[in-house]
């Protein structure tokens, strides 16, 4: 028997999971996407970038039940190789030893959660639906199906997850890593595929210099890249007529309150909290979106006058957390992740948590590899870290101490006082 109707407007990633866990709690489900289906069209209609999935995602898909299944086609990223305008490669790990972030395709993981929608009794996928019109009243929409041709559902609730707006071979650069070009105020990244090639995407100002403006004849871009990616050129296939040929994407930040109208309609993932992708947390976001949904519907039993709130009480907080965080680590990975001082500051930091992990879990980890800390308290543990670590930074000579004793003792004495009291 069901327990009601719910339409989901949005059929990428994270409108697939919400139309999953609806599913497998007793909801008719109706999932409706403008674009064609991936599954059956020869170039995916959406974003070509990979996206890195972290541990926080993947206790968000383990939570509903499919983490195992989506996991097959990812691959572990240990550490960031960073590489200098000089050639010079250096890498940074992400977190303690076998700490891996996932690089995983947009399309490949919408595919597999679609296909594991398909399955699930109760969930009607129905593609090149276009939403015109929303009833916030009854969660009544209508969907534009073709140019003459409109359909009107009708469902108890409605969510949006409708977000904001090559040849195979073996890696020729390091595989499990995340490859960045860091060149201050803009910086090109490359993330691995199962096919033995790599996404690549140049992040770039959209006017100045340089910038997508500025670089518009071919002997401007040939020397653009020859500048600043020149140990990457002999990896990029045609990378100046692909960028000749390609039109820039925007980023987007979403930040909205409510979340929820009339206990009937709700926004989740991107089309509640777009963020810039340089934490890589934008579908983890999501997906946790989902989990905490989840949970929730239980705490209530199925109780939505309740439910909505609740969910958007949890969640709003820790949306507005990982815009400011995403924002922040443009500056770390395309600037200071190639600066000797930096990367002598996570060494201390890794070392110091290594030795003392119930005073120091770094920022990085909170936020990637421990789904238990909100990103609200990620955020503000951060803060207090980063004010310890700019003490220790100010001694004398740590560039070359950065190993002493002396600097771990400092180091303790500066966090116990900080955070000791709470453990």
């Amino acid at each position: 028997m069901s327990r009601g109707k719910f339409t989901v407007a949005g059929g990428g990633p994270v409108g697939a999971l919400l139309a999953i866990l609806l599913g497998r709690h007793g909801y008719e489900v109706g999932l409706y996407e403008g674009r064609p289906d991936s599954r059956e069209t020869s170039i995916y209609q959406g974003r070509s970038i990979n996206i890195a999935l972290s541990d926080r995602g993947w206790h968000s898909l383990e939570q509903i039940g499919i983490g195992a299944d989506a996991k097959s086609e990812a691959i572990p990223m240990y550490h960031r190789a960073i590489h200098g305008i000089d050639g010079e490669l250096s890498a940074l790990p992400y977190g303690r030893e076998g700490d891996a972030i996932w690089s995983v395709s947009r399309s490949g993981i919408n595919q597999q959660l679609l296909d594991i929608a398909d399955l699930d009794a109760g969930i009607e996928t129905h593609f090149e639906h276009w939403l015109m019109d929303v009833d916030f009243e009854t969660a009544r929409t209508v969907f534009q199906v073709s140019r003459e041709h409109k359909v009107t559902v009708d469902a108890d609730y409605l969510f949006a997850a409708d977000g904001a707006n090559s040849t195979d071979g073996s890696h020729k650069i390091e595989k499990n890593a995340l490859h960045i070009w860091p060149r201050k105020h803009f910086m090109l990244i490359a993330l691995p595929n199962p096919d033995g090639t790599f996404t690549c995407t140049l992040f770039l100002n959209h006017s100045g210099d340089p910038s997508f403006e500025s670089l518009q004849e071919r002997s401007t871009v040939e020397a653009f890249f020859e500048s600043n990616f020149a140990d990457a050129m002999v990896y990029l296939e045609d990378p100046v007529d692909t960028f000749m040929e390609k039109t820039a994407s925007p980023l987007f930040l979403v930040q909205v309150f409510p979340w929820s109208f009339n206990r009937k309609v709700g926004l989740i993932g991107d089309a509640a909290h777009a963020i810039v992708p340089f934490y890589g947390q934008g579908m983890n976001c999501g997906f946790e979106d989902c989990a905490e949904l989840n949970r929730l519907i239980d705490l209530h039993d199925h109780n939505w006058d309740a439910i909505f709130p609740a969910y958007e009480n949890a969640r709003k907080p820790n949306g507005d957390a990982i815009a400011e965080l995403s924002k922040r680590n443009f500056v770390e990975m395309s600037d200071l992740s190639g600066d000797r001082r930096f990367q002598i500051r996570k060494m201390i930091e890794a070392k110091f948590s290594a030795r003392f992990p119930e005073l120091w879990t770094p920022l990085y980890s909170m936020v990637t590899f421990s789904p238990e800390v909100p990103y609200a308290e990620a955020l503000r543990v951060g803060d207090e870290q980063n004010r310890v670590m700019e003490k220790i930074m100010g001694l004398p000579d740590i560039e070359n101490d950065w190993d002493e004793q002396y600097v771990m003792d400092q180091l303790h004495a500066l966090a116990d006082e900080t955070f000791g009291e709470r453990q």
